[in-house]
C-alpha cells in the first residue's frame, strides 16, 4: 500500500528528535532550533506554551532567520525572535543589581519592580531565584560592603555611613556588630584597640591556625605554611592587637584540632561569624549536614528556596574562614565528585574520608 504524503511527513517528524523536545515543551532547546507550523504560519521556541500542532504541519528551522526566510512570522506568545525568557530575567536582575550598586541611596522594591517592568511580587521571586537573596537583603549587603570600604578611606565613621548610603546612623548602628565583628570606629581602625587571641598548631591535615574574638572563633584556616596563615590574618585586620594564645587559648585550639581527628564528636566552641545575609544562610544550612554524609550544591540552593543560586552557594562555601566549624567540605557536586575547596581537593577528601571512616579502614 502506498503511503501518503502526509502520512510520511507525519511519521518522519515523530522520529525527529526535535519533536519530542516540542512535545515536552523543553525550554533546554530554546535557541537550538525552532518549529513553524505550516497551517498558521508562525514559528515557536520547543518550549511554547502554544497548542502542540500536528506533526504532518511542522518544520524545524536552525535560526528565527531561517524560519523567516522561509515565510513564517514569529509567534506572538512565544517570542521566539527576543533573547530566550531566562536570558531576558538575567539581563533585568543584572540591570538591577547594577542600579542598586551605583546609586547613592536605597531602593525600594516598588521602584526596583517599576523599572523593570513588571509587578513587585513577579520582580522579588526572579530577582531571589537568580541571585538567591531578596532585593532588601541584596541592598543590605551592597550597602555593608560600602560601608566597609568607606571606613577604611574616611576619618569620619558617619560620613562613611551616610556616604554608603544609609538614612540615618542608627539603622547602620542597630546592626553594626553582627555586620562588622566589632564597633565601627574600630573596624575603620583596622582592628585598632581590638584583641585577637590566635595559635598555630599541626593536625593531620598539616598547619592550622585558630583566630577568637571575645565573641567567639572567627578563623579556622589550614595550610602547609603556618607563616602565611598568620599573614591571613593581620591582612585582615591589620592594626588589631594579635596575642599569642594562653593555656585556655591553646585548650580551645586542642578542640578544634579534635573535631578534625574525630569529626563525630562535633564543636561545642561559641563562633563569630561574619558574612553577608545569603552567606550566614548557606552556612547555617552547611552546618546541619550531619558528619560522614554529602549535600551537593544544588541541593543546599533549593533548601534555600532559590534554586538558581547554585554558584551563589559555591561562592559562599568559598568565602567561609571557619573550615571544619562550618563544614564546606561536605558540599559536592551533583555528580558526586568533589568541586573546589578554599584549602585543597587533598584536604576535602581527607575530611570526608575521616567522616565516612574509609581512613580507619584503610589502616
Amino acid at each position: 500500500m502506498k503511503l501518503s504524503l502526509k502520512t510520511i511527513k507525519a511519521a518522519t517528524t515523530q522520529h525527529d528528535l526535535r519533536w519530542q523536545a516540542v512535545l515536552a515543551r523543553d525550554a533546554t532547546y530554546d535557541g537550538r532550533f525552532y518549529y513553524s507550523v505550516s497551517t498558521t504560519g508562525i514559528y515557536c521556541r520547543p518550549s511554547c506554551g502554544a497548542r502542540r500542532p500536528k506533526p504532518e504541519h511542522v518544520d524545524f528551522h536552525a535560526s528565527p532567520q531561517d524560519a523567516e526566510q522561509a515565510g513564517f512570522k514569529p509567534c506572538k506568545r512565544c517570542k521566539p525572535n527576543q533573547p530566550p525568557l531566562a536570558e531576558q530575567q538575567a539581563v533585568m536582575v543584572a540591570n538591577a543589581c547594577n542600579m542598586i550598586e551605583q546609586a547613592d541611596h536605597a531602593f525600594s522594591l516598588e521602584q526596583l519592580a517599576q523599572q523593570a517592568g513588571i509587578s513587585s511580587f513577579h520582580f522579588h521571586r526572579i530577582f531571589k531565584a537568580i541571585t538567591g537573596l531578596t532585593p532588601k537583603a541584596y541592598t543590605s549587603a551592597h550597602l555593608h560592603k560600602r560601608v566597609r570600604m568607606g571606613l577604611k578611606q574616611s576619618d569620619s565613621v558617619t560620613a562613611a555611613i551616610f556616604d554608603a548610603g544609609y538614612q540615618a546612623s542608627s539603622r547602620f548602628y542597630e546592626y553594626s556588630t553582627s555586620v562588622l565583628g566589632m564597633t565601627p570606629s574600630r573596624f575603620r581602625a583596622g582592628g585598632l584597640k581590638m584583641q585577637i587571641r590566635f595559635a598555630v598548631a599541626e593536625c593531620s591535615l598539616g598547619a592550622i591556625l585558630v583566630a577568637s574574638t571575645t565573641k567567639g572563633v572567627c578563623a579556622i584556616l589550614l595550610g602547609d605554611d603556618p607563616e602565611s596563615l598568620l599573614h591571613e590574618l593581620e591582612d585582615t585586620f591589620p592594626h588589631a592587637e594579635l596575642l599569642g594564645g594562653d593555656a585556655g587559648f591553646e585548650e580551645m585550639v586542642a578542640q578544634v584540632v579534635g573535631l578534625i581527628e574525630a569529626p563525630g564528636l562535633g564543636l561545642s566552641l561559641p563562633l563569630d561569624i561574619q558574612g553577608t545575609a545569603f552567606q550566614q544562610r548557606v552556612w547555617q544550612l552547611l552546618r546541619d549536614i550531619p558528619p560522614g554524609t554529602t549535600a551537593t550544591y544544588t541541593e543546599i540552593a533549593a533548601k534555600l528556596g532559590s534554586p538558581r543560586a547554585v554558584r551563589a552557594v559555591a561562592s559562599a562555601c568559598a568565602a567561609n574562614k571557619l573550615a571544619v566549624a562550618i563544614p564546606c567540605h561536605r558540599v559536592v557536586r551533583r555528580d558526586g565528585h568533589l568541586a573546589g575547596y578554599r584549602w585543597g581537593i587533598a584536604r576535602k577528601r581527607a575530611l570526608l574520608d575521616k567522616e565516612s571512616g574509609l581512613e580507619c579502614e584503610d589502616q
